[in-house]
């Protein structure tokens, strides 16, 4: 059995938080630990920022794509998906410390980040086609999902 949920909403620097919060009440059913609900938290609100900031420029006219799944086996995919701009390499993109917005402060550590506290990380990036970030993580199962 697979448990799916599916969120779209305007690319807007204040929606950020709501998609964190929605993602981990949606997990909440698996019963994650403090640490593992604070590292699914992070990485959506990086995830979900880089679409806001990075793919759109915070048009308020774009629109990010969050799905989530979660299946029997305690393994959360979060999909984070843009129509923006898109990255020209990903390769340079994934790497510590590098960012396209330095005039903003960011520290450039968004796919760091997420490499750091998920198990898998899928990046896929056309130029002005956008970008969708896969990210799974496996969680210790302490309940049946289908009580």
């Amino acid at each position: 059995m697979k448990n799916n949920m599916q969120l779209q909403f305007s690319a807007l620097s204040q929606n950020e938080s709501f998609a964190r919060v929605t993602v981990a009440a949606f997990i909440s059913q698996l019963d994650p630990t403090l640490d593992e609900l604070t590292e699914i938290k992070t990485v959506v609100s990086e995830a979900v920022t880089n679409a806001i900031i990075h793919g759109y420029e915070e048009d308020p006219n774009g629109i990010v794509f969050l799905s989530v799944s979660i299946e029997e086996n305690g393994t959360v995919e979060i999909i984070v998906r843009d129509e923006g701009v898109g990255m020209q390499d990903i390769d340079e993109a994934r790497q510590p410390l590098f960012t396209t917005k330095p005039e903003l402060e960011r520290s450039g550590m968004g796919f760091t980040i997420m490499e750091n506290f998920m198990d898998d990380v899928e990046i896929q990036s056309q130029p002005e086609l956008g970008t969708i970030v896969r990210l799974k993580k496996h969680l210790a199962i302490k309940k049946a999902l289908c009580n």
